[in-house]
């Protein structure tokens, strides 16, 4: 028997204590106790006698394994990677401010972040980081979590850089003192015409509803009257951030979202205020990706039929976890209760022993909307919606039957995009230095056959694009190199103009009244 055949079982007898753990809270103080004992005792014993050495990690597998039991979010978080996600979720970390790739085993800046200590200094997208504390990092095959290492660290602590810039083929040195670096939830936020405005949220962190509340006033000055809320590919995070937008759009004393569990109350959460945006026309974009706070936007706006959801059925997350902080530095996400819409809708996939949440693959093949749970509900004007899994949107964006993207997939996932159109952007920026969008020198065909003469030149793999792949490519090839030489709005603001979701709410607002 090997190592791991003997190591399985222990964990599966480990598993058995589960259902010990979730009935314990009915036990008396005394019975409690006895049972806190024999759990310890039994890992003691295991890590005593086992025939075989323990893994360095047996505690953790065996905290993971019995909270697996429980449900698909219930989960345990060492302390290191508990770190690494409060950063994120607040909104901010400490490092030099750059945005990067690992293109040929060098790490190139893509993008130096706007108020950043690297910004302020001068490096540019496309320089090359080639020594970091004087200390190679080419050519080493360097991960992405080796660059994060290193280039975090204390604020106002000093890493020392050396740059190679291709423009002037010079080698440069910069001391950059690292400072608080925002980490932003709000991708986007503009015109995409004279009325419709439009904002793209990547996830719910603590900074999200100031990002959303402070891009408003720019929306409205512009002429704003439609809104798109894109919250395709958002994994959700506070729930605190969602109701504040949620505020936002709603009417006074409307209900966002309820929640309740086996030893919770019912809480039910109204919009405390006559938000801005109460009179403005909106529509909710969402996918696959869009889980929790997404999905609690998406379904108060449905609820109180104060808009338009359009997309394809979400996630189908509908478990509220409280975190859990134990004496290592680590922590534990229990989940302890279940979020439901206006109308009553649980939007929590069904999960089980042997299928959790694995229903998110049965979702993304299927190419139309069926109803998981036959339950009627019903919105504030009497529409019927259903509940069982996600929310599924008023108006579908079918998933294409016939197109595979998996060859531009791995283009973008080795790094070939990012690297010509950060070459592509330096020639043009050297010929046509005060270069306008609408020039030629953005002309989309231009633009892929010179993709394909590069992918020949480094001897890639042919691959077979289709005619609406290519359309893809094309328009995300143009994006791209306009993001190195303009700005974020540019390289959104061309995606838009292709993007199936947004033409689709377009159209809505032009033949529908939203103003519910």
């Amino acid at each position: 028997m090997t190592k791991n055949q003997s190591f399985t079982p222990i964990i599966y007898s480990l598993l058995i204590i589960t259902g010990i753990i979730i009935g314990s809270i009915l036990k008396k103080p005394d019975e409690q106790n006895e049972l806190n004992d024999k759990i310890q005792l039994i890992l003691n014993l295991v890590k005593t006698h086992h025939v075989d050495s323990l893994a360095k990690n047996f505690d953790q597998t065996a905290i993971n394994s019995i909270l697996s039991k429980l449900d698909p979010h219930s989960s345990y978080i060492p302390a290191k990677k508990l770190k690494t996600i409060e950063e994120d979720m607040k909104g901010s970390f400490s490092g030099i401010g750059i945005q990067f790739n690992i293109i040929n085993d060098s790490i190139v800046v893509i993008a130096a972040i706007s108020g950043g200590p690297s910004k302020k200094l001068g490096i540019l997208s496309g320089d090359r980081i080639v020594n970091v504390d004087d200390e190679n990092v080419t050519n080493i095959n360097i991960q992405n979590e080796d660059v994060i290492k290193r280039l975090r660290g204390e604020k106002g602590s000093e890493v020392k850089i050396k740059i190679y810039r291709r423009s002037n083929n010079k080698l440069m040195d910069f001391n950059i003192i690292r400072d608080d670096i925002p980490l932003h939830s709000l991708d986007i936020s503009m015109m995409l015409n004279n009325n419709i405005g439009y904002i793209k949220i990547n996830r719910f962190s603590a900074t999200t509803y100031n990002e959303f509340n402070s891009s408003i006033p720019n929306l409205l000055d512009q002429g704003m009257s439609k809104l798109i809320l894109d919250l395709r590919g958002n994994p959700g995070g506070f729930l605190g951030m969602a109701i504040g937008i949620c505020d936002e759009l709603l009417k006074k004393e409307n209900l966002i979202v309820y929640t309740e569990g086996r030893n919770r109350k019912r809480e039910n959460i109204y919009a405390t205020n006559n938000g801005r945006l109460q009179n403005i026309e909106v529509i909710i974009l969402i996918d696959e990706g869009s889980a929790s706070a997404s999905e609690i936007i998406a379904g108060a706006i449905q609820d109180n039929d104060r808009g338009i959801v359009i997309g394809r059925r979400s996630f189908g997350k509908g478990l509220v976890q409280e975190q859990i902080s134990l004496n290592d530095g680590s922590a534990i996400r229990l989940t302890t209760q279940r979020y439901y819409t206006p109308s009553g809708r649980c939007i929590q996939k069904p999960y089980s022993e042997n299928n959790t949440f694995n229903l998110l693959n049965s979702l993304k093949i299927k190419p139309n909307i069926s109803n998981i749970d036959s339950t009627q509900y019903r919105t504030k004007n009497g529409r019927i919606m259903y509940a069982g899994g996600g929310i599924k949107p008023d108006i579908e964006i079918k998933r294409p039957e016939n197109r595979d993207y998996s060859s531009i997939n791995i283009m973008l996932s080795k790094g070939w995009i990012n690297e010509f159109c950060l070459d592509y952007a330096l020639l043009i920026k050297k010929s046509a230095p005060l270069l306008k969008i609408s020039d030629t020198s953005l002309d989309e065909d231009n633009i892929y056959n010179a993709f394909l003469i590069f992918l020949s030149n480094k001897k890639k793999e042919n691959f077979e694009i289709g005619k609406e792949e290519m359309k893809y490519l094309k328009n995300l090839l143009k994006a791209t190199i306009a993001r190195n030489i303009f700005d974020d709005k540019i390289y959104y603001k061309i995606l838009s103009e292709e993007d199936e979701f947004i033409k689709e709410a377009i159209l809505t607002f032009k033949n529908t009244n939203l103003k519910l």
